[in-house]
């Protein structure tokens, strides 16, 4: 016994050159390139195992992209009615087939604040009048609220910020400091103690 038949794809003759017209373009990312591949591949064959099989993706990806392209397909449609040009066309179909927004909420801090909190770490306490002799989480946040960088700022955001910087900078200065120069014009570094 047979299941369903499956949703298929039907095609304008715009809309499958412009989807071949994608999928030859150069500067087209391979993301775009796969998924044209998959729509053009199930408006000749709209079986999804087939086609997974054929373009080397699960059908669980196939069935995806099928479902995005079958929820524009009106307004696509629509646009081709309204006589949209073959440029909008290809707007419009490469926004049916993006990426769909990730989750989670925007970012609390912008680049320059963080870059900001970042330099405030690299300076002496003493420097803002801290009576510390290394930077804690806490004080950080306390700065960068002092200072205004941030209206409010937790000092687990400030310790990821850190964490994610690198290495912490050392109390000493790493670099060597410039010795006199010795008697004889050999420098220490070539003398070898000879």
């Amino acid at each position: 016994m047979s299941g369903p038949r499956p949703a298929s794809i039907t095609l304008s003759a715009r809309q499958r050159a412009a989807l071949q017209q994608l999928g030859r373009c150069q500067t087209a990312c391979v993301r775009l390139a796969r998924r044209v591949g998959v729509l053009l591949a199930l408006a000749d064959d709209p079986c999804l195992e087939r086609v997974a099989t054929a373009q080397g993706l699960t059908r669980v990806s196939v069935r995806l992209w099928r479902d995005r392209w079958l929820k524009a397909a009106d307004r696509l449609t629509a646009a081709e009615a309204e006589g949209a040009s073959d440029p909008d066309l290809l707007v419009l179909i490469e926004d049916a087939l993006d990426d769909a927004p990730r989750p989670g909420g925007p970012a609390t801090f912008t680049p320059e604040q963080v870059v900001a909190i970042v330099a405030v770490a690299c300076e002496p306490p003493s420097k803002s009048g801290r009576p510390i002799s290394h930077w804690t989480h806490a004080e950080l946040a306390d700065e960068a609220i002092r200072r205004g960088i941030a209206r409010s700022i937790s000092p687990r955001s400030v310790g990821r910020f850190l964490k994610g910087s690198g290495p912490a900078t050392p109390p000493q200065p790493l670099l060597a400091q410039r010795q006199p120069a010795r008697s004889g014009g050999v420098p220490p570094a070539i003398d070898g103690g000879l």
